[in-house]
């Protein structure tokens, strides 16, 4: 049975090595090889003569002097780690979304240099979280934290039922409790010559909420009865739960598609938010997709 691969990104930053770090703890906890990746390019586009040569070995030397430091931190952190290291020459999102069809997760850290510039504010962190074949984390905030639960966004959508599940998985491989959060926007107030007054009874929209949610988390709380479960039903905005929360969580979860309060997560404001904002690690579910 081939062993499963955890690929992080590395890049010399400090966000990077942060993610090096999470990235070879988590390979510790679910007994998987972790493959660490710089991707380099020596070409320079609108050049007026070819790059090569001297200049294309110094760089390709340094990418595997960083590849090998990189291997060497992960080792540090976490001296249990299965760890190999690879310099590879091409486009970073292309690369990474490329390797992860043979990955069961990639991890970034949340701001790097090079390659990996404004990583979580420009295209390369969508690319990679929207067309992955893996999950995503992407480690920010207090990354090395061991404590506190594991948070996941459940909003009834078939992604986020996926997402409950694989927040039970991590919660499990942590040893610590979960919760599971639900945010909803109540309904406006509506009236008209030709309709009826509408006005929503706050009490049974959160109670008939909170059942749902409930129903969505049973049968995974019964696979994993020895996990605490909190449940968080709210109507405000999702991306203001799942940050506040975050301030005492290890990991956040969410799916990539979602309705509700979690309507276009990675996509929309909320998963935004979330990826500039969170102050832990944030684990995007991308299995069901």
């Amino acid at each position: 049975m081939k062993t499963p691969q955890i690929i992080v990104g590395v890049d010399g930053s400090p966000g990077a090595a942060a993610a090096t770090q999470w990235a070879a703890a988590e390979a510790v906890r679910t007994g998987s090889e972790l493959v660490v990746i710089h991707v380099y390019d020596w070409r320079i586009i609108g050049a007026k003569a070819p790059i090569g040569g001297a200049y294309a070995e110094d760089v390709r030397a340094r990418a595997g002097a960083l590849v090998e430091a990189a291997v060497a931190d992960a080792k540090a952190s976490a001296p249990q780690v299965q760890v190999r290291g690879e310099a590879v020459l091409g486009g970073v999102a292309p690369t990474l979304v490329s390797a992860s069809e043979q990955a069961s997760l990639v991890v970034l850290g949340c701001r790097g240099r090079g390659g990996f510039a404004s990583l979580l504010l420009g295209s390369v962190s969508q690319q990679v979280a929207t067309h992955a074949s893996s999950p995503v984390v992407i480690v920010r905030g207090r990354s090395g934290e061991i404590e506190g639960p594991v948070v996941v966004g459940a909003d009834g959508s078939g992604s986020a039922h996926h997402a409950i599940g694989a927040a039970f998985e991590a919660a499990a491989r942590r040893g610590t409790n979960l919760v599971a959060v639900r945010a909803y926007t109540p309904a406006q107030p509506s009236w008209g010559p030709y309709v009826a007054p509408y006005v929503e009874d706050r009490e049974a929209r959160e109670a008939a909420e909170r059942e749902a949610l409930e129903a969505d988390v049973k049968p995974w709380a019964e696979k994993y009865p020895d996990i605490t479960v909190e449940t968080v039903v709210v109507d405000r905005p999702a991306a203001d739960v799942l940050i506040g929360i975050s301030s005492t969580a290890q990991l956040i979860v969410v799916g990539t598609r979602g309705h509700g309060g979690f309507a276009g997560v990675l996509v929309g404001s909320v998963g935004l938010h979330l990826l500039h904002h969170a102050e832990c690690p944030v684990f995007v579910d991308r299995a069901a997709n």
